[in-house]
């Protein structure tokens, strides 16, 4: 079996995020807390780790927002690269380094790699039909394509990802594709592009990820994956792997190298691009004299490679970048990608578009003194192996049951005695073995529980263990009651607070990788630093006589005030979004007998002809079955006659005919028209007959 402790050293990877909009606690609680608290863990025990991120500044969303808001792609990845390096710091996750892929050296890097794997004859070259915005004239990636998964029928899925069942796709595969920049369906048209085979990978990934051997030797311990993880790149093994496309049509992102034949207006696709940053991000910490070689943390067969991400980039971090990796050689391939799943705000999805969500950066700004509460609360609901939510009257709950009268409380009781009793100082411990025995039993086993917990990546069970820890010491020190012993035996109240100290001391060390600030006070308080992950068990770490600092609060009340503030904020962000969308008023008020006269049936669009000197109009033959009728209709702005004909939809046949542009329309089909003004066919369930009445 791998074992953590066979490693020299650890190259931890948090997902590069896009920098298109803010970060939301959503994004904290998938992948960079977990990713925070397993590094500070490792240091703690002394080893050499490198953790890495970085802001992923190519890609699709990055031009949307820039066209939704009429400025540069540039000037949209400045911003939100700023504001999360901002963040990042303020709620302490101590990446080694933020970087960023808009960087020369990265972009530099990207291409080396795509120039090596082109020499190699890595790469097919295809000549296919991708998906054109003809309104636009402009090939769309991935993510300026939306429609209908093939898996879920979810309506909302990219052109590369079904973000509800989390299936990879190809564009081509969407059901009702539609540009997210025009709206309108577009169309196919031919192009060239450079694509990774990974059909030909099949055999070896498989290997590699269901038994762990790489390259004939034991890699990693299947058994260590988490089940969603094996879940879902099972499925896509099961289901055969295809070659995919590694370049795409756009204007922003890494420019295929100049060199090569046909590179002209090409681009990186991002996840060629993306996952390297993680790799020149580590080039750029040795460039800066912080690690004295970025190789021996990406090719020495001993250094372990961690990626922690959301359950949306499982795929993309076990398949394609190993891929690409491998097809490079030379190079490590994680032992692990612990990918989480997602988070939910107050009964329903975190949601970007609706404003509902709470903001990593207004968290770090507004709430600089409640940073632990969060990254407790926030670790309490880790989505380890199933979606999670946050409330706020849970966070109350926590923050006011567990750290305030557990935790805290028991902390401050401690320093309290120490300073009423012994004058602010450690005091002496005499011989008493049965105080020492409970005492031990109250930290004795902390260590190993934890450490088995946190390296199995199951932060949540190791919290819990160091909340027990907590518990047991306000037990212990309630069971002796150093405060009326005093009266009757000094030295044993002197012996029972002693004990109480250390397990402070315990707690301090437990408590940084979940919570560092509290750490910190603890340490201050104790007047003490240094103490390490393997002095944890140990009754002596702060000696007799010791002078103790400032008592200080570990936390505070989370009142009720707070929380119903939080959850207006919410309700009003929610309204404010409402408000922007013009919904049209509902009209007058009709009786049931006026509906029931109206006459909807199911019938077919046969043919479809402009109607002459009239932009809007299509003449549309119908069949209903029961017969055939020239329906004409103002759509010829939203739908070409070639994408009409074979449609399905439903037909109002008892409306009066009507002359329109000297063509008798013999009725109406029903569309639904969109927040945007966007038409779409109100289509029937598949295999239903022409003539059928919709009731």
């Amino acid at each position: 079996m791998i074992h953590m402790n066979n490693a020299k050293r650890y190259t931890v990877t948090a997902a590069l995020p896009y920098a298109n909009g803010p970060l939301h606690i959503g994004h904290l609680a998938g992948a960079y807390l977990p990713a925070d608290i397993f590094v500070r863990f490792l240091r703690l025990k002394g080893k050499d780790v490198v953790f890495i991120c970085g802001s992923d500044e190519h890609g699709a969303p990055i031009t949307i927002r820039a066209k939704q808001e009429g400025v540069s792609p540039q000037e949209i990845v400045d911003r939100y690269h700023e504001q999360m390096k901002r963040s990042f710091s303020k709620l302490h996750i101590s990446f080694d380094i933020f970087h960023r892929t808009s960087a020369e050296l990265h972009h530099e890097m990207a291409q080396d790699f795509f120039r090596d794997l082109y020499e190699k004859g890595v790469f097919e070259e295809k000549k296919t039909e991708q998906y054109y915005d003809e309104e636009y004239q402009q090939f769309l990636a991935d993510r300026y394509i939306k429609g209908e998964c093939p898996h879920c029928h979810n309506a909302d899925a990219y052109g590369d990802q079904c973000e509800k069942c989390g299936n990879t796709l190809n564009a081509l595969d969407l059901i009702k594709p539609k540009s997210v920049l025009s709206g309108k369906a577009p169309v196919k048209k031919e192009t060239v592009h450079w694509y990774l085979p990974l059909n030909k990978d099949e055999e070896w990934l498989k290997l590699w990820i269901q038994q762990g051997e790489y390259k004939g030797k034991h890699h990693h311990d299947p058994k260590t994956w988490k089940k969603n993880v094996m879940g879902q790149v099972g499925s896509w093994l099961s289901d055969g792997l295809q070659a995919r496309a590694i370049t795409r049509d756009l204007e922003w992102g890494v420019d295929v190298p100049a060199e090569i034949p046909g590179s002209a207006n090409k681009k990186l696709y991002v996840w060629l691009d993306a996952p390297i940053g993680y790799i020149s991000a580590t080039k750029q910490l040795a460039l800066d004299g912080k690690i004295d070689s970025w190789e021996k943390y990406w090719q020495d067969e001993d250094a372990h490679l961690i990626h922690f991400i959301g359950k949306d980039n499982i795929v993309f971090h076990t398949i394609i970048f190993p891929s690409i990796l491998n097809a490079k050689g030379n190079y490590n391939l994680p032992v692990n990608v612990p990918g989480n799943e997602f988070m939910n705000l107050e009964g329903d999805k975190i949601s970007t578009s609706k404003n509902w969500a709470i903001w990593a950066h207004e968290i770090a700004e507004a709430y600089p003194d409640k940073i632990d509460e969060f990254r407790y609360v926030l670790c309490a609901n880790i989505p380890e192996t199933k979606d999670s939510e946050f409330t706020w009257s849970d966070f109350q709950t926590r923050v006011n049951s567990e750290l305030v009268a557990a935790f805290g409380n028991f902390v401050n009781r401690i320093m309290v005695l120490n300073k009423k009793y012994f004058d602010g100082k450690v005091s002496s411990c005499k011989a008493y073995p049965a105080i020492e025995a409970d005492a031990l039993s109250v930290v004795a086993e902390a260590k190993e529980q934890m450490t088995k917990c946190i390296e199995q990546y199951k932060f949540r069970e190791a919290l819990d263990v160091l909340m027990t820890v907590a518990r047991d010491g306000n037990k212990f020190l309630t069971n002796y009651e150093p405060w009326k012993r005093i009266k009757t035996d000094e030295e044993e109240a002197q012996t029972v607070l002693f004990y109480c100290t250390q397990i402070v001391a315990n707690l301090g060390i437990l408590t940084q990788p979940f919570m560092p600030q509290a750490a910190e006070k603890i340490f201050s308080m104790l007047n003490c630093k240094d103490l390490k992950w393997d002095d944890v068990g140990r009754l002596d770490l702060v000696q007799s006589g010791k002078e103790l600092g400032e008592t200080k609060l570990l936390f505070e009340k989370i009142d009720d005030d707070f929380v119903s503030a939080q959850l207006a904020k919410l309700e009003e962000s929610k309204k404010n979004t409402s408000k922007s969308i013009n919904y049209k008023p509902v009209k007058d008020e009709i009786q049931f007998e006026d509906f029931s006269k109206i006459d909807i049936r199911i019938g077919t669009i046969t043919a479809a002809e402009k109607v002459e000197k009239a932009d809007r109009l299509l003449a549309l033959t119908v069949d209903l079955g029961f017969e055939v009728r020239t329906i004409v209709s103002g759509i010829a702005e939203h739908f070409s006659p070639e994408e009409v004909v074979g449609k399905q939809v439903q037909v109002l046949v008892n409306l009066a005919p009507r002359k329109m542009r000297g063509i008798e329309s013999q009725g109406m089909i029903l569309f639904a028209e969109d927040l945007e003004g966007k038409l779409h066919f109100v289509s029937p369930p598949a295999g239903m007959d022409n003539g059928s009445e919709v009731a």
